[in-house]
């Protein structure tokens, strides 16, 4: 079993960045594939990327290539989402998420583990 707590979120303007951290518990974290959702109010959770275990392969959702950057550090328990030219579209809470397998999915579904939400406004 895992605990996540995200930390990071925060009011910006557009343009700006934001780094959120996700801080594991447990002594298997490099176990883990990590991934990072989103949901806006009213809408559904979504993917926003994943990485898997040792950390040598990212994945994004289209509408944050070039933009987000995931990275981890196994020997802190801690993964990363770097966010820089945040546009208002970007507001959310921000979910990270753990799941117990090799694979990166992007469907909120495989994941075993969620922590409990940042909350990222993005201003004009």
């Amino acid at each position: 079993q895992v605990q996540l707590v995200e930390s990071g979120g925060g009011l910006v303007q557009a343009g700006g960045s934001l780094r959120l951290s996700c801080a594991a518990s447990g002594r298997t974290f490099s176990s883990y594939v990590m991934g990072w959702f989103r949901q806006a109010p009213g809408k559904e959770r979504e993917f926003v990327g994943g990485i898997n275990r040792s950390g040598s392969n990212t994945y994004y959702t289209d509408s944050v290539k070039g933009r987000f950057t995931i990275s981890r550090e196994n020997a802190k328990n801690t993964v990363f989402l770097q966010m820089n030219s945040l546009k208002p579209d970007d507001t959310a809470v921000y979910y990270c998420a753990a799941r117990d397998g090799p694979i990166v999915f992007r469907e909120v579904r495989q994941y075993d583990y969620w922590g409990q939400g940042t909350q990222v406004t993005v201003s004009l």
